[in-house]
Protein backbone atom coordinates (compact mmCIF):
# COMPACT_ATOMS: atom_id res chain seq x y z
CA UNK A 1 0.00 0.00 0.00
CA UNK A 2 1.06 3.53 -0.62
CA UNK A 3 2.68 5.47 2.21
CA UNK A 4 0.17 8.22 1.41
CA UNK A 5 -2.59 5.91 2.53
CA UNK A 6 -1.22 5.36 6.02
CA UNK A 7 -0.64 8.97 7.06
CA UNK A 8 0.22 9.87 10.63
CA UNK A 9 -3.35 11.06 11.26
CA UNK A 10 -4.75 7.62 10.44
CA UNK A 11 -2.09 5.84 12.48
CA UNK A 12 -2.81 8.13 15.44
CA UNK A 13 -6.55 7.54 15.18
CA UNK A 14 -6.07 3.77 15.05
CA UNK A 15 -3.73 3.88 18.05
CA UNK A 16 -6.24 5.91 20.09
CA UNK A 17 -8.70 3.02 19.82
CA UNK A 18 -11.54 5.16 21.16
CA UNK A 19 -14.60 3.12 22.09
CA UNK A 20 -12.73 -0.16 22.41
CA UNK A 21 -14.46 -2.74 24.57
CA UNK A 22 -17.82 -4.43 24.60
CA UNK A 23 -20.91 -3.15 26.40
CA UNK A 24 -22.38 -5.39 29.08
CA UNK A 25 -26.02 -4.80 28.14
CA UNK A 26 -26.27 -3.34 24.62
CA UNK A 27 -29.58 -2.51 23.02
CA UNK A 28 -28.11 -3.96 19.84
CA UNK A 29 -24.92 -5.67 18.79
CA UNK A 30 -23.72 -6.29 15.24
CA UNK A 31 -20.74 -8.20 13.84
CA UNK A 32 -19.62 -7.52 10.27
CA UNK A 33 -16.78 -8.99 8.25
CA UNK A 34 -14.83 -7.93 5.19
CA UNK A 35 -14.05 -11.26 3.52
CA UNK A 36 -11.54 -9.64 1.13
CA UNK A 37 -9.05 -8.70 3.84
CA UNK A 38 -10.32 -10.41 6.98
CA UNK A 39 -11.44 -7.28 8.85
CA UNK A 40 -14.06 -7.94 11.53
CA UNK A 41 -15.87 -5.56 13.84
CA UNK A 42 -18.40 -6.19 16.56
CA UNK A 43 -20.16 -2.99 17.57
CA UNK A 44 -22.52 -2.53 20.52
CA UNK A 45 -24.88 0.40 21.08
CA UNK A 46 -27.14 1.67 23.82
CA UNK A 47 -29.74 4.36 23.22
CA UNK A 48 -31.47 6.66 25.69
CA UNK A 49 -33.69 9.69 25.16
CA UNK A 50 -33.33 9.48 21.38
CA UNK A 51 -29.52 9.55 21.41
CA UNK A 52 -26.64 7.12 21.47
CA UNK A 53 -25.79 6.85 25.16
CA UNK A 54 -23.01 4.24 24.96
CA UNK A 55 -20.96 2.53 22.32
CA UNK A 56 -18.37 -0.21 22.39
CA UNK A 57 -16.50 -2.10 19.72
CA UNK A 58 -14.12 -4.94 19.27
CA UNK A 59 -12.06 -4.66 16.09
CA UNK A 60 -9.80 -7.23 14.48
CA UNK A 61 -8.81 -5.36 11.38
CA UNK A 62 -6.38 -3.26 9.41
CA UNK A 63 -5.31 0.26 10.41
CA UNK A 64 -7.98 1.87 8.22
CA UNK A 65 -10.80 -0.05 9.88
CA UNK A 66 -9.32 0.54 13.34
CA UNK A 67 -9.04 4.27 12.65
CA UNK A 68 -12.64 4.47 11.41
CA UNK A 69 -13.90 2.65 14.52
CA UNK A 70 -11.88 5.01 16.70
CA UNK A 71 -13.42 8.06 15.00
CA UNK A 72 -16.85 6.63 15.74
CA UNK A 73 -15.81 6.00 19.34
CA UNK A 74 -14.61 9.58 19.62
CA UNK A 75 -17.77 11.30 18.34
CA UNK A 76 -20.84 9.04 18.27
CA UNK A 77 -21.99 9.11 21.89
CA UNK A 78 -24.57 11.86 22.33
CA UNK A 79 -25.56 11.94 18.65
CA UNK A 80 -29.01 11.00 17.34
CA UNK A 81 -29.38 7.89 15.18
CA UNK A 82 -30.43 10.13 12.27
CA UNK A 83 -27.25 12.19 12.59
CA UNK A 84 -25.10 9.05 12.77
CA UNK A 85 -26.73 7.67 9.63
CA UNK A 86 -25.95 11.00 7.94
CA UNK A 87 -22.30 10.77 9.00
CA UNK A 88 -22.09 7.27 7.49
CA UNK A 89 -23.44 8.78 4.26
CA UNK A 90 -20.77 11.49 4.37
CA UNK A 91 -18.07 8.81 4.63
CA UNK A 92 -19.51 7.01 1.58
CA UNK A 93 -19.54 10.32 -0.33
CA UNK A 94 -15.96 11.08 0.66
CA UNK A 95 -14.81 7.77 -0.82
CA UNK A 96 -16.54 8.19 -4.18
CA UNK A 97 -14.17 8.40 -7.15
CA UNK A 98 -15.53 11.80 -8.17
CA UNK A 99 -14.25 13.02 -4.84
CA UNK A 100 -16.50 13.83 -1.99
CA UNK A 101 -16.00 17.01 -0.04
CA UNK A 102 -12.38 17.57 1.02
CA UNK A 103 -13.62 18.61 4.46
CA UNK A 104 -16.79 16.72 5.40
CA UNK A 105 -19.29 18.64 7.47
CA UNK A 106 -19.44 15.97 10.16
CA UNK A 107 -16.44 15.07 12.23
CA UNK A 108 -13.11 16.66 11.25
CA UNK A 109 -11.13 13.39 11.46
CA UNK A 110 -13.13 11.93 8.58
CA UNK A 111 -11.05 14.08 6.22
CA UNK A 112 -8.05 11.86 7.08
CA UNK A 113 -9.66 9.12 4.97
CA UNK A 114 -9.56 11.22 1.77
CA UNK A 115 -6.48 9.36 0.37
CA UNK A 116 -8.46 6.09 0.50
CA UNK A 117 -10.84 7.37 -2.20
CA UNK A 118 -8.22 6.54 -4.86
CA UNK A 119 -7.93 2.91 -3.71
CA UNK A 120 -11.32 1.30 -4.24
CA UNK A 121 -10.36 -2.03 -2.67
CA UNK A 122 -9.79 -0.24 0.66
CA UNK A 123 -13.15 1.57 0.80
CA UNK A 124 -14.75 -1.34 2.64
CA UNK A 125 -12.05 -1.12 5.32
CA UNK A 126 -13.10 2.43 6.15
CA UNK A 127 -16.83 1.86 5.70
CA UNK A 128 -17.11 -1.37 7.72
CA UNK A 129 -17.35 0.31 11.17
CA UNK A 130 -19.88 2.83 9.81
CA UNK A 131 -21.94 0.01 8.28
CA UNK A 132 -21.84 -1.81 11.62
CA UNK A 133 -22.95 1.36 13.40
CA UNK A 134 -25.90 1.84 11.05
CA UNK A 135 -26.87 -1.84 11.32
CA UNK A 136 -26.76 -1.64 15.14
CA UNK A 137 -28.84 1.54 15.08
CA UNK A 138 -31.31 -0.12 12.73
CA UNK A 139 -31.62 -3.01 15.15
CA UNK A 140 -32.01 -0.74 18.18
CA UNK A 141 -33.94 2.15 16.59
CA UNK A 142 -35.30 1.52 13.10
CA UNK A 143 -34.98 4.43 10.68
CA UNK A 144 -37.55 7.03 11.47
CA UNK A 145 -37.56 5.97 15.09
CA UNK A 146 -34.80 7.54 17.10
CA UNK A 147 -35.31 5.26 20.09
Amino acid sequence: MSEDLYQNDLLRLAAEARGTGRLQAPDASVTLDNPLCGDRITLDVQLAAGRLSALGHEVRACVLCQAAASVIGRHAVGETPARLRAVAGEVRALLKPDGGPATPSAWPEIAAFQPVAAIRSRHVCVELPFKALVAALDAAAPEGGDA
